[in-house]
This record gives structure tokens, C-alpha cells and sequence, in this order.
């Protein structure tokens, strides 16, 4: 190898050839937890400080930082994994990205492959393993196929519809010593513009005016289109609702259009959407349903419109009138001078309309705050006041990472943000995702504060987050809201008639408690301060005081099982 070096002093080691493409393509920072596998890239990374490695102490937690962050810069996160072990371990972190559709190339180390005949610890089919949860997997045989496998990656990771790519990378590869040049990364345009814009503005002129809903889907962050989906909704004083089951809130809460998110069952969304002629969905996959119930989510008689960039989600699951295809940001900006001259004889209409929705927004405000004020002095701190407190201590501009299933529809319910990019939730639906999903969102917003909202099932899934955030210096506030058990399960069980737990109160496997988790000493014990609230108007002063500590932190806040 020194030989090779010194005959060919443009010879370098394959890690040394990976870090030079993740340089080019603009990568910060690998997410990842080291093994004897990936020893060629820890050794690499001491010539490459313009990288920062940041340690996880478990892959999923790896995963989910590489997702946060990913979310956050809107651009791929990289992480590296350690063999088929590591690779399991991030499993389910890696499905919730496949689902909520980030954009990550995922690499893992592989056992050096001159000796894979012989069955070596740690060696597994990694591409077979990878295969359902990324949109492709390949495993890396030369150092030269390098530049070529990692610029497919993260083009891949970035094409429509978005999601984890996955590359296995063999020691022996690693530490191969290779000439080839890494050439530079392709400019790509992915804007495009979808056909039939006119006929789709002539569409939704014809819809009354009130009788059109919006469906802004996760899509619309990907694409970086709040703007225009804020000048489509008020052109047609269009409600826009977010997904059933988001990864964000794609549209500006605090707008007096804004409708918040659809339920979760069939005939709780058909039932929201029933006094609509017509829907306009933006993205794909956003009438998720969780239980099954009788019946379509979409009423009877009502037209669906869509835009997308994935072709796949277009006509689907329901029946359209009419789908295009293109880049949600890039068509809306052609269509809307169209659809302003189709309605142009109808905006007085539009005006009196928008005026309405202001003023039964804020109503719906006032009823809500009376709601939260009725429960303010309750014996426990009921599930809403927490959601208020929490949200009014955070305010309008900071982030917020949400795994607090318990919590989530009334913080939802109050987010009142003239920013579509303060909220993001787990789309995936696997635990574990939120703590270290915090942890990547404050690096992809160049650490900024964020909020972590975190029921205390899921905190106990990737707790290692906690860690990672007081090592790096992350200003991000992990609120734990505690009702010791898996509150959401219960409420399943509950709305099912003929369940002997709900009839018996005796659910099995549903408490943490006996003995109870004590998360202020999980938190010390990982470098990070902690508090636990256990009255209603502590909980602001917490939230605001461990945003302005500028530090990790961690407040416990104890509320009812409702």
C-alpha cells in the first residue's frame, strides 16, 4: 500500500475517495456509530475536519438524527451505519424515512469481502436487508465505483418521489487505494412543470366559491411551495387542511385559512369534508387512516383534483378528475395567473368569503383558549393545557419536533405561526423517532433551538439522543410529557365496544410504571440538566427558561391519563 503511494502519489484510500465526493456534494456532517467495519472512514475523517462526524450511541438514533436533519436543510443527511447488527438496529427509523419520504444515503460498513466465504462475524447480506425500506440498496465492490455509486445515491435520494437510498460499503473497498478522479456533482433540474394547467384552472373556477377545499400534503415542504399554496387558498378563499397522519405543517398556522389537519378515520375525514364539491390535493398520500371504518374518506359527489411530483400517488386510492404531474412549487407558479383570470368575475365573492374564515378563526381561537383555561387548575395537568402551555412558551418561531402522541392534536391545534416550516411530526409511525430527529433538526438549522416534544413511550425508544445533543452543544429542549403509559393504545381499546380491557379497565402491557422511569435522573446521567413540573403554570416558565439557557435540557412534565 505505502509502495502503491509512493509510485502514484495520486493514489488514496477508498474512505479518502468518499470523503472527497461528500465534500463536493456539500456534506457537513455523517451521522453515525462506529464499528471495526468503518474503522477506514474514522481514520480518513482526521484529514477531513471540514466534516463533523456526529456520534450516535445507537444506529436508530443515527437514523433519526439523519432524518431531522435532512428535514430541516431540505437536503440529503448521510449517515453510515455498522454492518447487518447496526443496520437492524436503524431499521425502523430508516422505514419512518422511507415513509416520510426524506431524502438520505444510508451507507454501512461491510466485512471485508476476501473473506466472506468463510461466514465472518458480523457479515450479512446487507442489500437483501436494506432492499424494503430504501429505494435502492447496491453494495460498493471497488474503490473507483465510488464517485459513480455516491453521486447516484444522492441524485436518487432528491428525485421524486424523495427517499433513503443505501450503499454497502466492504472494508477491503475502504481501504483500497484508487486513482480515480471524483469529476464534479450534475447540475439537476427537478422543477417541472406539470401539463394541463389550463384545463385544471378552469376546473377549480368552476367549483363555487366555498365549496373547494385544499389538502396541502407533505409534499408541499419538499417543494418549498408554502408561498404559493398561501396565494392559491386566498385567490379561492379555499380552507387547506394538512395531512391525517403529517410530517408537517406545510401551511402557516396562524393564517385565518388554515383548517389544521384531517383525522384519522375514513368517515371522521369523509364527515370534515362533506359540505365540499371538490378537493385540490397537493402531494400525495395525505388521507392516511389508522382503524378501519366503513365507508371512503372522500364523500360521495365530491371531485378530486391533484398535483404531484410522484406519478405513482396520482389516482392511487381515489378516483380523479383530473391529476397532474410536476413540481408542486414550479406548476402552481404557472397556474395561478391562469386561475386569476378565470375567476376574476367572482372576487368580491372570494373577499367575503376570506373575511368569514377570519372571523370564525377567531372564534375557534377564543373557544379554544376557554377549553384549556376550563382545565388550567384540574388536580393533573390534562393533556390540552399541556399542548397550550407548551405552545404559547415556545411561540411562533422556534422549531418544533413532536412525538408526543398524546399531546399532538391539541398542539396542533394551537400552533399559530406565520411560518409553514415550525412543525414537523412522526409521518412513519414507529417510536424512537423524535428525540434524535430534535437533535439532527437543530444542526440542519445551523444550531438554532428546537423544542422536542416527546411522549415518555417513545422517549424510552432513543434516550441516547439525550447524549448526543449535551455533547454537541445543542440548544435543544426535550419536554417529556408523562402520563406513565401507552396512553394511545388505551384510547384504541377504549373506542372498541367489545374489548374486555376496556369494559375490565385492565389493559396488559400498557403501563410504565411499577416502577416508574425517573427521566431527570436518565437525563443527568447523560451530561444533561432536568426539571419536573408538576402544576399547569410551572410549565411555561420551564419551557422558556430551558429555550433560554441556550443548552440541552430536559423538562418532565407530569399530565393525566385522559
Amino acid at each position: 500500500m505505502l509502495a502503491n503511494s509512493i509510485e502514484n502519489p495520486r493514489a488514496r484510500r477508498g474512505a479518502e475517495v468518499l470523503l472527497e465526493v461528500l465534500r463536493s456534494e456539500g456534506v457537513q456532517y455523517i451521522f453515525g456509530n462506529p464499528g471495526t467495519t468503518e474503522l477506514p472512514l474514522m481514520d480518513a475523517l482526521i484529514g477531513a475536519p471540514d466534516i463533523r462526524y456526529i456520534l450516535a450511541l445507537q444506529e436508530a438514533s443515527a437514523v433519526a438524527m439523519a432524518d431531522g436533519y435532512a428535514q430541516a436543510a431540505r437536503k440529503p443527511g448521510f449517515l453510515n451505519l455498522h454492518t447487518a447488527g447496526g443496520l437492524g438496529h436503524g431499521m425502523g427509523n430508516l422505514l419512518n424515512a422511507s415513509v416520510s419520504q426524506t431524502p438520505l444515503v444510508v451507507t454501512a460498513g461491510q466485512q471485508d469481502s476476501r473473506h466472506t466465504i468463510t461466514d465472518p462475524l458480523l457479515f450479512g447480506d446487507l442489500v437483501r436487508i436494506a432492499g424494503p425500506a430504501v429505494k435502492w440498496a447496491q453494495e460498493v465492490a471497488h474503490a473507483d465505483q465510488l464517485p459513480v455509486l455516491l453521486r447516484r445515491a444522492f441524485n436518487d435520494a432528491q428525485a421524486a418521489p424523495c427517499g433513503p437510498v443505501f450503499l454497502s460499503l466492504p472494508m477491503d473497498v475502504m481501504e483500497e487505494m484508487s486513482t480515480v478522479t471524483i469529476g464534479e456533482p450534475s447540475t439537476i433540474d427537478r422543477r417541472s412543470i406539470a401539463g394541463s394547467l389550463g384545463e385544471l384552472a378552469e376546473h377549480l373556477a368552476a367549483v363555487p366559491p366555498g365549496r373547494l377545499a385544499i389538502i396541502a400534503g407533505d409534499e408541499v415542504h419538499w417543494s418549498d411551495a408554502a408561498r404559493e399554496v398561501v396565494v392559491l387558498a386566498e385567490a379561492l378563499a379555499a380552507p387547506v387542511f394538512g395531512s391525517s397522519w403529517p410530517s408537517r405543517a406545510p401551511f402557516p398556522t396562524a393564517h385565518e385559512l388554515w383548517a389544521g389537519h384531517l383525522p384519522t378515520k375514513a368517515t371522521d375525514i369523509a364527515h370534515r369534508l362533506a359540505n365540499y364539491s371538490a378537493l385540490f390535493a397537493l402531494g400525495g398520500k395525505s388521507v392516511i387512516t389508522i382503524l378501519y371504518t366503513e365507508g371512503s374518506a372522500i364523500p360521495p359527489g365530491c371531485d378530486v383534483f391533484q398535483l404531484s411530483a410522484d406519478v405513482r400517488d396520482l389516482g392511487r386510492t381515489y378516483h380523479t378528475k383530473l391529476s397532474v404531474v410536476g413540481d408542486i412549487r414550479a406548476s402552481l407558479g404557472t397556474a395561478l395567473p391562469l386561475l386569476r383570470a378565470a375567476i376574476s368575475n367572482r372576487v368580491p365573492k372570494y373577499s367575503v368569503l376570506q373575511e368569514r374564515a377570519l372571523e370564525a378563526r377567531n372564534r375557534l381561537r377564543e373557544e379554544l383558549e376557554a377549553a384549556a383555561a376550563f382545565e388550567m387548575f384540574a388536580p393533573v395537568i390534562t393533556p390540552r393545557v399541556a399542548a397550550r402551555e407548551a405552545v404559547r412558551a415556545i411561540g411562533p418561531d422556534i422549531a418544533i419536533v413532536d412525538e408526543a402522541i398524546a399531546t399532538s392534536m391539541h398542539v396542533r391545534a394551537y400552533l399559530n405561526s406565520k411560518s409553514s416550516d415550525q412543525y414537523s411530526f412522526l409521518r412513519g409511525g414507529a417510536l424512537g423517532w423524535g428525540m434524535p430527529a430534535a437533535v439532527g433538526c437543530s444542526l440542519g438549522l445551523g444550531r438554532e433551538p428546537v423544542v422536542c416534544l416527546v411522549g415518555d413511550g417513545a422517549a424510552l425508544y432513543s434516550p441516547q439522543a439525550l447524549w448526543t445533543a449535551a455533547h454537541e452543544s445543542l440548544p435543544v429542549t426535550f419536554v417529556v410529557m408523562n402520563n406513565r403509559e401507552y396512553n394511545v393504545l388505551k384510547g384504541f381499546m377504549k373506542a372498541q365496544q367489545r374489548y374486555r380491557s376496556a369494559a375490565e379497565n385492565r389493559f396488559i402491557g400498557m403501563d410504565i410504571d411499577q416502577p416508574p422511569i425517573d427521566y431527570l435522573a436518565l437525563a443527568r446521567s447523560m451530561g444533561v440538566p432536568a426539571r419536573r413540573v408538576h402544576k399547569a403554570t410551572d410549565i411555561g416558565v420551564a419551557i422558556e427558561a430551558g429555550i433560554a439557557s441556550g443548552q440541552a435540557n430536559l423538562i418532565e412534565v407530569v399530565i393525566a391519563n385522559i
